[in-house]
């Protein structure tokens, strides 16, 4: 797991904030992610929330110099499968099971699980897993669990995500074992929708500066 820690910290390191997006056309895909980049925050996790997200992710991939697309909402093999065969750098789950955690260990594309208790976490801890998506974040407790989790379990670095504001966001980003948040806000389904790249990407900058 050593390698797929390196490659989860260049996605996570990358920038404070990791956009979570949920994309239904990817013609608006690709001037959303390019106004991503341009703001600041080249990790892009497109979930696979609509039936034409691997779609996005696949133009995403193929005509956004710098970005690095991830895939959100992983849950079986299948998914994991065509995420990878669509372009997706990195695959993030909301949580973690036995079969989801075998379907990683067949690919080179690294996982980002989930886990929302200390029992979850440690789980993950003894398959290899010292990268992590804390969900859903505030409503599993949010800054105070992530404090309470440090200390007992040092070598695990979240992702928080799930009801994280740009408000929010920085006491997050202030917890030593928290390398990034991810949040919604950045470029909401209206944003989208109404082409206004202008607007994420100034919201991107705003997040960028977060850190």
């Amino acid at each position: 797991m050593t390698q797929n820690v390196a490659r989860l910290d260049e996605v996570m390191l990358a920038a404070p904030v990791i956009p979570v997006l949920v994309v239904d056309d990817p013609a608006r895909a690709v001037p959303m992610a390019k106004a991503l980049v341009a703001g600041g925050l080249p990790a892009i996790e497109i979930t696979l929330r609509t039936p034409r997200a691997l779609d996005a992710i696949r133009a995403v991939a193929a005509e956004v110099e710098g970005a690095m697309v991830g895939a959100g909402t992983v849950l079986d093999d299948a998914q994991y499968k065509a995420a990878v065969d669509a372009g997706a750098t990195f695959i993030v789950s909301p949580g973690a099971t036995e079969r989801l955690i075998a379907a990683a260990a067949s690919h080179e594309v690294p996982l980002l699980p989930g886990a929302a208790t200390a029992s979850e976490v440690m789980r993950l801890l003894e398959a290899g897993y010292e990268r992590l998506k804390l969900f859903p974040a505030e409503a599993a407790g949010g800054v105070a669990l992530l404090k309470s989790l440090a200390s007992p379990l040092p070598s695990a670095r979240f992702c928080p995500t799930g009801g994280i504001s740009e408000k929010t966001a920085p006491s997050y980003l202030a917890l030593p074992n928290v390398a990034c948040v991810g949040g919604s806000w950045i470029a909401g389904a209206d944003a989208i929708a109404s082409g206004d790249w202008e607007g994420i990407e100034a919201r991107a900058r705003a997040a960028a500066a977060l850190g």
